[in-house]
């Protein structure tokens, strides 16, 4: 670890790409945790249990030493029994393994525990660096037997001259479960920062967290505007049959029903005892209308003789009279 063909050297490099861990990780959702803990030295330990705290990290990373041997398996073993003790049962396990030294442990006892994370639902990803060729096949078996649902990932880093933060950051490792695993090939170095918005998030975290938001609101706002268009167009449909429905004849009623309503709207809109009404009203204007044309005759009056006019004039008399008194009174 304490070689340079890694820019400062590849313990500092794993530094670094710690940090970055912890702030994309916490940054991407306000309930993650992170720990941290070692696999060399004595034996492998934790340093920090779960936590949102950055300074307990960074505490710890100043505080360790370059000693001992790796042992992976039993660091990935200590690493998942601290995930038992997590608070939130609901949250998701990974553990991210940084494998700079060569493996001593045989194949099949990687495979054997990579099965064993599988049945307990532990995401692994590991960051095969330094000894990337030596070591990538028997990490390659491991993360197989792990992976359930593309939820872990092997990402070998050549050495070269870009930083191996930068490289984490342009990888899969760093997308949440669940966004169709877009991202950088994990078997190159890569070479282009395709951050998520164009943004660092190690560099600006409360920016790319605020894109994220605004992101995320403008989706609810889009899906919120369809279904309220969809919504305003049904309800145009019943506003434009109601008038011709009778007063009355409809309750308020809502959606399938309120649709319903609108098809029988248009046999409603001429009902027996509306249609009487018109009847009614224009027999009255006929009988106007005669009366009218019978007292229009009196315009050919001065055609007549006298004693014409004057028998004219009793028979309306008398026929005036009829209306309002006896019949028999009408007969005489």
């Amino acid at each position: 670890m304490r070689n340079g063909d890694y820019t400062p050297s590849r313990w500092e490099a794993q530094t670094d790409a710690v940090n970055i861990l912890f702030d994309a990780k916490t940054n991407s959702n306000p309930e993650n945790v992170v720990g941290m803990m070692t696999m060399a030295g004595k034996s492998p330990e934790v340093l920090v249990t779960l936590t949102q705290d950055f300074g307990k990290i960074l505490s710890a990373l100043h505080s360790s030493k370059i000693a001992g041997v790796s042992n992976l398996a039993t660091g990935i073993n200590i690493a998942q029994l601290a995930l038992k003790h997590r608070q939130n049962k609901n949250q998701r396990q990974r553990i991210i393994a940084f494998v700079g030294s060569p493996l001593e442990e045989p194949e099949a006892d990687l495979i054997k525990l990579g099965k064993k994370l599988k049945k307990n639902n532990v995401a692994v990803d590991v960051i095969n660096f330094g000894e990337d060729e030596s070591n990538e096949d028997k990490l390659a078996k491991f993360v197989e037997a792990v992976n359930s649902g593309e939820n872990s990932h092997l990402l070998n880093i050549p050495a070269g001259p870009q930083l191996l933060s930068d490289i984490i950051l342009s990888s899969s490792l760093l997308y949440e479960e669940g966004d169709g695993g877009a991202g950088p090939s994990t078997r190159s170095g890569g070479g282009e920062n395709n951050f998520e918005f164009g943004v660092d998030p190690s560099m600006d975290p409360e920016l790319a967290m605020a894109l994220r938001m605004s992101l995320e609101e403008e989706q609810a706002r889009q899906r919120a505007t369809e279904s309220g268009s969809s919504g305003s167009a049904t309800g145009a449909v019943s506003s434009a049959a109601l008038p011709t429905v009778p007063e009355g004849s409809l309750a308020p009623s809502s959606g399938a029903a309120s649709a319903d309503a609108t098809v029988t709207a248009t046999p409603a809109a001429e009902p027996s005892s509306t249609s009487s009404a018109p009847t009614t009203t224009a027999a009255p204007a006929e009988a106007e209308d005669v009366e009218m044309d019978t007292a229009g005759d009196g315009d050919d009056d001065e055609d007549l003789d006298e004693e014409e006019a004057i028998r004219r004039a009793i028979e309306l008399s008398l026929a005036t009279g009829n209306e309002g008194g006896d019949n028999d009174d009408a007969s005489k």
